[in-house]
């Protein structure tokens, strides 16, 4: 087959991934919402589904064609190569500022890709029912006076967390 009709096949897959990682992610995000906008538009814990699928099943979909998405991509570089070197050369005529560059490329990639695996997550505490979800939203921090300790009613743990970035900001400046 010859190499142009390769690219377009390519291409044309790489439109179609993005094309669905694109509406699987807005099904996700404004169709499929989570359980704590479900108590919100639905008043209850409703289950929801689209073709059968929930949203952590869709979000697994979302993967896997962002990792084919990624092979095509991969794929279409290794494909014009040729073109992406000379392009570069002619951009940036400094050899040593050319090694440089890709060097700087190479180390942000390696990161990007790897970072997920070197972070811990902050874990507030468990999830809570409707009552208790309604109910921390309705009683923030209270503070009396900025250069006093926090005083006032806490209802979760982030709001203690939030008053008292604030608190420290409000003290510094």
């Amino acid at each position: 087959m010859a190499k142009s009709k390769i690219n377009l096949i390519i291409d044309a897959l790489m439109l179609l991934c993005i094309s669905a990682i694109g509406g699987i992610g807005l099904l996700i995000k404004f169709v499929l919402v989570p359980g704590y906008k479900r108590w919100e538009i639905y008043g209850e814990n409703v289950e929801l589904l689209f073709r059968g699928l929930d949203r952590h099943d869709w979000g697994t979909i979302h993967f896997a064609v962002g990792l084919l998405f990624l092979f095509l991509l991969i794929v279409h570089i290794v494909l014009h190569w040729t073109v992406i070197v000379s392009v570069y050369c002619l951009l940036v005529p400094n050899r040593a500022a050319r090694w440089a560059i890709a060097a700087a490329l190479v180390c942000v990639t390696v990161f990007l890709f790897t970072f997920s695996y070197l972070v811990r997550p902050e874990v507030l505490g468990r999830g809570f029912g409707p009552a208790q979800f309604y109910q921390r939203q309705s009683c923030p921090a209270v503070v009396t006076n900025a250069k006093s300790n926090m005083q006032g009613r806490f209802c979760h743990s982030r709001f203690r967390q939030q008053a008292q970035s604030s608190l420290l900001w409000v003290m510094r400046h």
